[in-house]
């Protein structure tokens, strides 16, 4: 358990404990604020506590150095926008980053300048709600798991999919975020030793072999070479092959272009094999597939599902996890940050009245200190000891 002070309310002390098992049960039926933080993006929504977004923005992560502080007042005019229009009982950040097991500050973020940044109690200094952070895969997999592809499954491991491969790791009902908060970061296990550089610094990641990059990576060297298989691509960039991107390479797969549907196929299969490995070390029921990638669909889980099979230790004499595409698409992490502060929001809502109802004690005994009722308060069924 971890206590902090709330300045934002009056410095009351409010507990936070780092478990949400079954608790989304008694969670407040309320409307809060879901952000999903990015290199490149910041989105921000009103969710209901069904799911349902009420109302969503989004703009362009600030360019100066993208500096806490300019990243910071972007998160608060959103908040104060949509603010204006909605009553917000709380703020959940789902930010691109390693955020430390108590869910307040920011460790470590690859495209933005958080390095170990308290930005849970920034955000709380300027905003008059409680306020909770996490990483964007454990949000995205909650909502999942709340609403999406991951309902009623008691064991389950989301990887997401984008310009590399995040994860997060669900256990009946609860986000698994390691002691030190940073589980779940599946993309730079090692695959192939002494294989493709990764930006981390390691050879041979998973994230090298199945994600965005890797993708647009080996269609790029395909048509810088003049291969005769990237005919269909050179002709569709007219020849400029930074123009390459992952959605182009999904576009041309449906309409039935061989080499990108080798391509995806080739991602896919990567992508078992990483499944496999995972499934042998936390063995859930469900693995959910979401990120920009997987809007490749069948094209790429379908050779994924056939390399799981083929990978899983103990083939044919254990149950097979199910492999399924996440359904909230990118508003997942957004959708999954405002539920989890709905947790935040009734936890604040306990210790508010446990403020006012002492405070509402002591106005009572004042009272009768003051009216001389024989030296005491009468007591009442509310009192201590009664």
């Amino acid at each position: 358990m971890s206590t902090y002070r709330d300045p934002a309310r009056g410095g009351v002390l409010r507990t936070v404990g780092t478990r949400e098992r079954r608790s989304h049960l008694s969670a407040p039926r309320v409307p809060t604020v879901g952000i999903d933080i990015g290199g490149t993006k910041v989105m921000a929504g009103v969710v209901d506590a069904d799911g349902t977004i009420l109302e969503k923005i989004r703009t362009e992560t600030p360019d100066k150095s993208k500096s806490p502080k300019v990243v910071e007042d972007t998160i608060v005019e959103l908040v104060l926008d949509l603010s204006d229009r909605h009553d917000v009982h709380a703020v959940g950040i789902g930010a691109a980053g390693w955020v430390d097991a108590d869910r307040a500050r920011v460790l470590f973020a690859p495209h933005l300048a958080w390095r170990n940044e308290p930005l849970r109690d920034a955000l709380q200094d300027r905003l008059a709600v409680p306020v909770m952070v996490d990483n964007d895969a454990n949000t995205a997999a909650w909502a999942e798991w709340r609403f999406g592809a991951g309902r009623g499954e008691d064991h389950l491991v989301m990887i997401t999919l984008g310009t590399g491969i995040g994860g997060a790791i669900l256990e009946d009902g609860r986000v698994k975020r390691g002691k030190y908060g940073v589980a779940g970061e599946f993309g730079h296990m090692q695959v192939v030793p002494g294989g493709h550089r990764c930006p981390c610094g390691n050879r041979g990641c998973w994230e090298q072999y199945s994600s965005g990059n890797a993708l647009v990576r080996e269609a790029r060297e395909l048509a810088a070479a003049d291969s005769p298989v990237a005919y269909g691509i050179i002709e569709r960039v007219k020849g400029n092959v930074p123009d390459i991107t992952g959605p182009l390479i999904t576009e041309l797969a449906r309409e039935g272009d061989a080499m990108c549907v080798e391509l995806l196929q080739d991602i896919g299969q990567w992508l078992g094999v990483g499944i496999a490995n995972l499934a042998a070390a936390l063995d859930p029921s469900c693995f959910v597939i979401g990120g920009g990638v997987s809007a490749a669909d069948d094209l790429l889980i379908g050779p994924a599902r056939d390399a799981f099979r083929r990978h899983l230790t103990g083939r044919g004499y254990r149950p097979e996890a199910r492999i399924t595409r996440a359904q909230l698409g990118p508003e997942a992490g957004m959708v999954g940050a405002a539920d989890l502060a709905r947790l935040v929001a009734r936890r604040f809502r306990r210790a508010n009245r446990r403020r006012v109802e002492r405070y509402e004690r002591y106005e009572r005994y004042a009272q009768a200190f003051r009216t001389g009722t024989h030296g005491r308060a009468p007591r009442t069924p509310e009192d201590p000891g009664s």
